[in-house]
């Protein structure tokens, strides 16, 4: 049975408390199909450069674990990919900070990821590449020889050419692209803008199938949306009442709604808008003023990033303007937490709000988008609000969909949330179960693996790929 080879950032390594969620809960779905090797970066900053990874063993999984000097985590990781690629990829081109240094080291740590996972490569293995700090190795990998079917998904959005053409090192880097027999994204709109850019900036030619042609190398793109663990998702809610925090909850809210919004801290999620946002509401309807509460949870990152901790200032300062204009006593309009809760109390969280704020200014997929819906009450559930800029608003067509830059529109979807019947509540919330049921995240990891195996192998005579005036 051939291997299942992922490459990420960061690798998860399960402990005692069970694997960390997000993309170690999705790619959890497909080791239990194959067995299998997960290869990428420790976590930890070493003094030298590690030449060959550290093994661990853990069931069906050997996990590949890389260290990475300080100046590689500066220039490969908070540089480049945190501060050029992703604000770029998330349209925020004002906020791209590119240097040829953090591009170079960029380029160097995915070439010493590849040096090092060729050696550990078997013939039929199957090789699964995630997100955007990997984009090259590909590229590095066929340098090195490597014939086996490569795929790459892409987490995040994935911007229209003329926008991803700003960033200097675009073209090479759409160049390594077509290194990969499959790339896979969250939706068809993020595709087409793949596609876009492969055709009109290095000239590849698009087949029938949504295959790409450059040379002699053939890249098919494809939409992927990413599921949830839907049953487990489902299970942590219905058990959640009993967790202490969730009771703690329910007990101080009292008769009062409660309006939720889960978000990393990071200036794609659109926090500050949103507070504005609650702020217009209460403004708009001073009836509802002592009998709502929004909880924003928004545990930091990034945080040796210049543009995240200015973000942190923003939020803070948002926060304290809004609590203490509207604030009464007995009653704060917003509780704010930085603290990163496990998911059985997430879930229960979810079950508790009448409303989910789900409203990023730009996201590839968003998942707490799912799992709200998934999370609620089917006798009385509660109403997803969500960002039509968000990849979830192309599935979940229920929710009510709006604008995260207008604050009147946000406030006004709040208002209707609150208000709305049980019977349309119940009869969009049906509606949303069903595609999370038929699209959740097993089905997501087996469709993109039977598309990877379906393509054709190539041979060693694949042609090479120039990135930044190395020819590899």
């Amino acid at each position: 049975m051939s291997r299942l080879v992922v490459v990420s950032n960061r690798v998860a390594v399960p402990d005692a408390k069970g694997a960390a969620g997000g993309l170690a809960v999705a790619l959890r779905e497909a080791f239990e199909a194959y067995p299998g090797l997960w290869f990428g970066w420790s976590g930890k900053v070493a003094a030298q450069p590690a030449a060959q990874p550290r093994l661990v063993d853990k069931g069906r999984v050997q996990y590949a674990l890389m260290d990475l000097t300080s100046i590689d985590r500066q220039e490969y990781y908070s540089g480049f990919a945190n501060r050029a690629l992703w604000p770029t990829m998330h349209y925020r081109i004002g906020l791209a900070d590119f240097s040829r240094a953090d591009y170079a080291g960029y380029l160097r740590v995915n070439r010493t990821f590849a040096s090092a996972l060729a050696r550990l490569l078997k013939p039929d293995d199957l090789i699964w590449v995630h997100d955007y700090h990997l984009i090259p190795l590909a590229s590095e990998l066929r340098s090195l020889g490597v014939t086996n079917r490569i795929g790459y998904f892409h987490h995040i959005p994935w911007p229209a050419p003329e926008v991803f053409a700003t960033l200097p090192g675009s073209t090479q880097l759409l160049r390594a692209i077509m290194s990969y027999d499959l790339v896979g994204v969250h939706t068809e709109r993020d595709a087409d803008n793949l596609r876009r850019g492969l055709v009109q900036e290095i000239g590849a030619v698009q087949h029938k199938g949504d295959v790409l042609e450059l040379g002699d190398r053939r890249a098919l793109v494809k939409g992927f949306p990413i599921g949830i663990d839907l049953a487990g998702f489902q299970a942590a809610a219905n058990r959640s009442s009993t967790h202490p925090l969730v009771r703690q909850t329910i007990a101080g809210l009292g008769s009062r709604n409660l309006i939720i919004g889960v978000d990393r801290l990071d200036y794609s999620k659109g926090i500050p808008e949103r507070m504005e946002s609650f702020e217009r509401f209460l403004i708009s309807n001073p009836d509802q003023r002592g009998r709502v509460t929004y909880l924003q949870i928004a545990p930091t990152s990034r945080s040796e990033v210049p543009e995240y901790a200015e973000l942190s200032r923003a939020v803070n300062d948002t926060l304290g303007r809004i609590n203490g204009s509207l604030g009464e006593p007995g009653w704060v309009p917003i509780h704010y937490v930085t603290s990163t809760y496990p998911r059985p109390v997430l879930a229960g969280l979810y079950r508790l709000a009448k409303v989910g704020l789900v409203t990023p200014i730009r996201d590839g997929m968003n998942l707490v988008a799912k799992e709200y819906v998934a999370a609620q009450n089917p006798a009385d559930p509660g109403v997803l609000v969500l960002s039509k800029f968000a990849g979830a608003a192309q599935q979940l067509t229920d929710a009510l969909i709006v604008n995260p830059n207008d604050k009147f529109e946000v406030a006004e979807a709040i208002q209707v949330a609150l208000h709305m019947s049980l019977e349309e509540r119940i009869h969009r919330w049906s509606r949303m179960m069903k595609t999370l049921k038929s699209q959740d995240v097993s089905w997501w990891a087996s469709s993109y693996l039977n598309a990877l195996k379906s393509r054709k192998v190539h041979g060693p005579a694949r042609s090479k790929v120039k990135i930044a005036g190395t020819t590899h």
